[in-house]
């Protein structure tokens, strides 16, 4: 039973959820249930029909509807008397400061991507609030509690980088479906909807023709005197026809290879689409943007065939044309976007075609796609409970009793739930022991966009960005900043490192702040020549972000990993956890706690679920290939 004092404690509490997903769900009727009284849900997703199998919250009737005001309508149904007060919005967005989270005595994650995830816990430190984060992936879960200057942050240790391929494989040899999967979203849908001047190996296809007057011109351009599916087709024909011939011409590549076969659109569809099917401008021009809805393909789990992946091809690339004209030239791949989806499984099961690799549906391609699985209700509750208990926890002070809990499947050992003491900060962490990071990078050819968009925001998570060398801004995000110091900021951007103003050479030091995040970290400069195109494609290293081992009483380390596997210590193999960054180099002789359960059991820290719920899917492993074998035996 609760005490007095703990039951009032939880009724003044200020509590922030942030994400109304699978998690959040179970985590906003535990709070209800629990006697907390005033809720506030942040969360920018609108309900979908895949929700509905474990979002217990929500019914048909709210598909397409905000996930927080739903949740909150849904609960107050059975707890009238509380307060619930719901953001359909961004947890980036610049009105959530730090200001707005010293509002609240303790935050709750139940988010599902590493961006918002890094934002909020840098949000929580500058505002001294606890943070209580979660996550799960199919049976498996964890909740851990971050303090200010008692345990280690969400970033105390280095999240693993996305597996990556061989570009030669992607481009050229690809045998296993992934491979076509990155390159449908990596290069082609780039190509067409993203960055146009970008090069890629679809741009050195191109002009790989000699004087073939027909491929002399990028193919990507949108010529005025073709229609959408023109293009399409030409698209089509180019880079599943032209360029599978252009390979085949290197006799030696496919020596010991399967030959691919080159495919052209008016074998598959000698029919143009607006013949066989009318006006489809028209039949399009209400609901979804789906091309799975106009052409009549109900179930993702079907597998299509080369006439319906060639058909879904063309319509929705007329339908990014058509709808959504003025996104292109700046899209990226979502894997919530459900027209990206379908042109990507489309291009990906016809480049498979064409290699004899076998096609997958939908669901399977978005799985791939986004690294992703599908969640499990009775774990998103387990969470939840063990969110909650941590909750009341920290609002009693209870500094001793604080646990990262894991659910894991250890069936020999008979545990479901495992402990663990939380570990200190990391003295080598960028955000909360504000150690300098080290960057190096050709100061000479790299630009100031480059350092931007590959590291302050790509590699360090930061939305508001200023960056200084000394006292001079090289460059500045904001609403207030006047006409003529944004045009000298976007001038900035174009210029090689060592050309600005104040120039970025060898030793140089730049300070990054993220003026919202109240962030700022320290940036040592390298300069150097070369880089591995394939060991690092971005031609930079940032590093300095190091992992701190445990060290149990033989001194054998435990590594502190987060990774997206799902992968737990087991008797057949008890291996060890490492799970470093680019650039980074472990550091010794740091001694961490472990729980009394640990001890007695001799067992590891499990790895953190990275990327996980907060609805229907979760970034889980790289190797989707064994997963759907698995599932499909």
């Amino acid at each position: 039973m609760a005490s007095e004092e703990q039951l009032s404690s939880i009724k003044r509490a200020r509590v922030l959820m942030v994400g109304a997903g699978g998690i959040g769900c179970e985590l906003l009727k535990t709070l209800a249930l629990s006697g907390f009284q005033d809720i506030h849900i942040i969360d920018m997703d609108t309900i979908e029909v895949s929700n509905l199998n474990r979002q217990f919250l929500f019914r048909r009737s709210h598909v397409g509807l905000s996930k927080a005001k739903v949740a909150r309508d849904a609960v107050l149904r059975f707890r009238p008397n509380i307060s619930i007060t719901p953001y359909h919005s961004n947890v980036k967005e610049s009105h959530f400061n730090v200001d707005f989270f010293k509002e609240f005595d303790v935050v709750l994650n139940g988010l599902d991507n590493l961006d918002a995830r890094r934002h909020v816990n840098r949000l929580c430190l500058a505002a001294d609030v606890p943070l209580v984060e979660s996550g799960t992936t199919g049976f498996l879960g964890q909740v851990t509690v971050h303090l200010k200057g008692k345990t280690e942050c969400y970033e105390c240790q280095p999240k693993p980088a996305p597996k990556t391929y061989p570009v030669c494989t992607i481009t050229s040899t690809p045998s296993k479906f992934i491979h076509c999967i990155v390159w449908a979203k990596d290069l082609l849908f780039a190509k067409l909807f993203g960055d146009k001047d970008q090069e890629n190996d679809l741009n050195v296809r191109s002009n790989d023709t000699g004087n073939s007057s027909e491929h002399s011109a990028d193919v990507f351009e949108y010529r005025k005197d073709e229609d959408i599916e023109q293009y399409g087709r030409r698209i089509y024909d180019h880079v599943f026809g032209h360029n599978i011939e252009v390979a085949l011409s290197n006799e030696e590549t496919w020596k010991n290879r399967n030959k691919p076969r080159p495919i052209y659109s008016k074998d598959v569809l000698p029919v143009k689409m607006t013949e066989e099917n009318g006006n489809t401008e028209k039949d399009c021009a209400t609901g979804d943007v789906s091309v799975m809805a106009f052409l009549s393909l109900k179930n993702p789990q079907d597998i299509w065939s080369l006439a319906e992946n060639t058909r879904v091809f063309l319509e929705a690339l007329r339908l990014f044309f058509s709808k959504r004209r003025k996104d292109i030239g700046n899209l990226t791949f979502d894997k919530d976007d459900q027209l990206a989806v379908e042109f990507v499984t489309a291009a990906a099961n016809i480049r498979a075609s064409s290699f004899a690799i076998p096609l997958h549906s939908l669901f399977e391609a978005k799985g791939i796609a986004g690294n992703i699985v599908h969640a499990v209700a009775t774990t998103n509750a387990i969470v939840a409970g063990l969110i909650v208990i941590e909750a009341i926890k920290v609002l009693k002070k209870d500094n001793n009793n604080y646990r990262m809990t894991y659910c894991l499947e250890h069936p020999s050992r008979k545990l479901l739930l495992m402990p663990v003491e939380p570990y200190e900060p990391n003295k080598s962490c960028y955000v909360c022991s504000e150690t300098p990071l080290s960057l190096e990078v050709n100061t000479h050819h790299s630009k100031l966009r480059d350092f931007v968009e590959k590291i302050v925001k790509g590699k360090l998570g930061m939305n508001f960005a200023v960056i200084m060398q000394g006292t001079s801004i090289l460059y500045e995000v904001g609403e207030d900043l006047e006409e003529d110091m944004v045009a000298i900021y976007a001038a900035n951007l174009e210029k090689a490192l060592s050309e600005l103003p104040s120039p970025v050479t060898s030793g140089t030091v730049l300070t990054v702040e993220d003026l919202q995040q109240e962030f700022s970290c320290s940036i040592n400069i390298k300069h150097r020549e070369g880089f591995d195109e394939e060991k690092e494609p971005n031609g930079m290293v940032l590093s300095g972000w190091v992992e701190a081992p445990v060290y149990k009483d033989n001194n054998k380390p435990i590594g502190n990993g987060e990774s997206t596997s799902n992968t737990f210590p087991s008797e057949e193999k008890d291996v060890e956890i490492q799970e470093m960054s680019e650039g980074t180099e472990t550091v010794t002789g740091k001694k961490r706690k472990l729980s009394k359960v640990d001890e007695n059991r001799n067992q590891k820290k499990p790895e953190k679920l990275d990327v996980d719920d907060e609805d229907d899917e979760l970034i889980i492993s790289d190797d989707w290939e064994s997963l759907t074998k698995k599932k499909r035996v």
